[in-house]
């Protein structure tokens, strides 16, 4: 799996309002983060239009997140952002069609998709804040031999 510097930037801007307990502007997030300020500002501004995002103007205004954090999970920043989890040159595994010795490759992607899902799907914002992943994932960090 590839993550843009988008969807990398959108998750660690995310993790700092879920930890937050007020509106925060781009140049908190961006100083907070390292994120560069107007690059930062495009992706929020996609995350507001996916509806992950509020933004408030004013002297108390920034931005937060629509929902709460246990609500937000890292595949919803993702799809906001890049569409689909997992896709094979723009298309979804099921769609695909693969002939001859090549045919079992359509089964793999659509259990690669399924796994990333499992664990995109169950990490939230509130798990990242909290820095307390879900048994799935502590289970999966913790069997390093499972990887391989």
């Amino acid at each position: 799996m590839r993550l843009s510097a988008r969807v990398d930037y959108a998750l660690r801007a995310m993790a700092e309002l879920a930890a937050a307990d007020a509106p925060r502007t781009v140049d908190q997030l961006s100083a907070a983060q390292r994120i560069p300020n107007k690059y930062l500002e495009s992706i929020l501004g996609e995350l507001r239009r996916g509806g992950l995002l509020r933004s408030q103007r004013g002297p108390d205004g920034g931005y937060r997140l629509a929902r709460t954090p246990a609500e937000i999970s890292i595949a919803d920043v993702i799809r906001a952002l890049d569409g689909e989890l997992a896709n094979v040159r723009g298309n979804r595994p099921e769609h695909l069609e693969y002939v001859g010795a090549a045919a079992p490759l359509q089964e793999v992607w659509i259990a690669l998709r399924a796994s990333e899902r499992v664990i995109l799907e169950g990490v939230t914002l509130a798990h990242v804040a909290a820095n307390e992943m879900p048994p799935s994932v502590v289970a999966l960090i913790a069997n390093p031999s499972a990887w391989t």
